[in-house]
């Protein structure tokens, strides 16, 4: 059983301190020192389960109750309160900073203090001697944050225009604050020394027990340098999403088979971001099949359970992910149409979110472009500018151009498949037809036809991870003799999923019965 701490034990002059008198960074209520010397003695004990209750639970409560709109104590005044333990200082300020970034504007100083703190943990798991066990979901958020803070460090310092003079000296002192290459070898560091890859890759072999456990070690180990290892795998995906480099981001995740249940669907948070980007880079590649058939997976997972995360602090960013994800898949299927692949349940909620405007998104026209760019604008990633801002007058603001550039990519990508809606309709009607024939009723000449049919085949293709040519066509053919010969794919009924909807239908009924009070 989880241990109940009680904490409404701060003293009633602390709020009128907090908000009357302006944050006192070494005051430091007594449901505070309580919450720090219970978490760092369940730290040293290796108690996980207690630890996750105090992270996951204790730790929000107090934030709603007594640090709404202001930071928590400073590690100095709570470090005596711990033996001031180094690491535990260390995890104490992770945890202090993900608070002010959740709830306040952090100051420049605050975001290179953050970054210091970050190298300082992260030196600590890769060269000292770290022998604790932390929940998953704490690990997972530190990497989440990292890459988060990173993102919005770099965003921050390309708004140059309305910079003073003394954040433009600072942002000088301090350039290799949230450098990319520092954020990447930290990244790939923690991949390389906690060995995973070599891990996951004997697991194959049954030499391994890293998914099986959740990446827990139960023989007195630690689990903290392999299970961060593993996260940033994924956070090296998401960084080179943002950097508009998607080859290399596939390649990071590589190692995670995301065909399987794995430790990355132990976090719903890792779980959601994994798929949003290796969705998302997919999509740029022009992978749409496998695209469509990770954003079906991951959605149906998601309407199968969101309603166990109501109450997760979570929650608001699952439903974000959820709806940009439907977006998504939306773009794949206008570029893609291949709805065979998506369930019925999936293929439901997108009409109903998105259906007039994906056939809209049909017709190419200026209607349709601004469709697909008003949905790729919703549902792509913050894209960062990593290089150092000119410090020049007049200084600009240039936190938009690396939008702007991807933006303009995927358009010019959305233009070239305009050919391609034609010879698609054409080509589902006819199970065979001449060249000549299909050039007459396109309104083009035969050497132009087989231009665009080039092109189709082309489009309809693309390079997946294993450097393999696969087909995204729903409809494709072959040329014998100027003759086409069209291939459908056949679509599979599927009829499980109709009894799964009726069966979450009625459940919804009986538990509106049983909501009933009879007289």
């Amino acid at each position: 059983m989880a241990t109940n701490y009680d904490y409404d034990d701060a003293p009633a002059s602390y709020n009128d301190q907090a908000t009357g008198l302006g944050y006192d960074p070494n005051f430091v209520p007594d449901s505070v020192k309580s919450f720090v010397m219970h978490l760092y003695r369940h730290i040293r004990e290796k108690n996980v389960y207690e630890i996750h209750q105090m992270y996951e639970t204790s730790f929000l409560t107090l934030s709603d109750r007594l640090f709404k709109d202001t930071p928590w104590p400073s590690v100095d005044a709570v470090a005596h309160h711990v033996d001031n333990d180094h690491v535990f200082c260390l995890l104490y300020r992770e945890m202090w900073f993900r608070h002010l970034y959740a709830r306040l504007s952090p100051t420049l100083n605050q975001r290179i203090d953050s970054w210091d703190n970050y190298c300082s943990l992260f030196e600590v798991v890769l060269h000292g001697v770290v022998n604790m066990q932390l929940p998953n979901q704490w690990l997972w958020d530190m990497v989440d944050e990292f890459v988060y803070q990173f993102q919005s460090f770099c965003q921050y310092r390309a708004k140059m225009k309305n910079k003073t003079e003394q954040e433009i000296a600072l942002l000088r002192q301090f350039d290799q604050a949230w450098n990319v290459y520092g954020v990447l070898n930290f990244l790939q560091a923690l991949v390389e020394k906690s060995m995973i890859i070599q891990i996951l890759e004997q697991e194959k072999e049954g030499l391994e027990q890293f998914t099986a456990t959740d990446g827990y070690d139960y023989s007195g180990g630690s689990n903290v340098l392999k299970v961060l290892g593993y996260f940033s795998m994924i956070g090296l995906l998401r960084v080179h999403c943002l950097l508009g480099d998607y080859n290399t981001g596939l390649k990071c995740l590589q190692p995670i088979d995301i065909s399987q249940q794995g430790v990355y669907t132990s976090v719903i948070g890792s779980h959601i971001t994994t798929i949003y980007h290796y969705g998302f880079a997919n999509l740029m590649l022009r992978r749409y099949v496998d695209a469509i058939r990770e954003f079906n997976k991951i959605l149906l997972y998601i309407y199968k359970t969101k309603q166990y995360h109501q109450k997760s602090p979570q929650y608001e960013q699952i439903l974000k992910k959820n709806e940009q994800m439907y977006a998504l898949l939306a773009i794949c299927l206008s570029l893609c149409p291949q709805v065979k692949l998506i369930e019925e349940t999936v293929n439901s909620q997108l009409r109903e979110k998105y259906g007039e405007k994906m056939i809209r998104m049909q017709r190419y026209d200026d209607e349709a472009f601004a469709i697909y760019d008003e949905l790729f604008s919703y549902a792509c990633p913050k894209f960062i500018t990593p290089s150092a801002p000119s410090f020049e007058e007049p200084l600009v603001n240039y936190n938009q151009d690396a939008y702007r550039l991807q933006l303009k990519l995927f358009l010019y990508e959305v233009k070239q498949q305009q050919l391609l809606a034609g010879v698609r309709t054409f080509l589902r009607v006819f199970s065979t037809i001449s060249l000549g024939k299909l050039a007459d009723y396109m309104e083009v000449d035969e050497p132009t036809l087989r231009t665009i049919l080039m092109t189709y085949k082309h489009k309809t293709h693309a390079v997946d991870s294993e450097r393999k040519i696969i087909s995204n066509a729903d409809v494709d053919f072959y040329i014998d003799d100027d003759m086409i010969h069209v291939v459908e794919s056949k679509t599979v009924k599927r009829y499980g999923d109709y009894f799964l909807r009726q069966i979450v239908k009625l459940e919804g009924v009986i538990n509106d019965m049983d909501r009933i009070q009879l007289d």
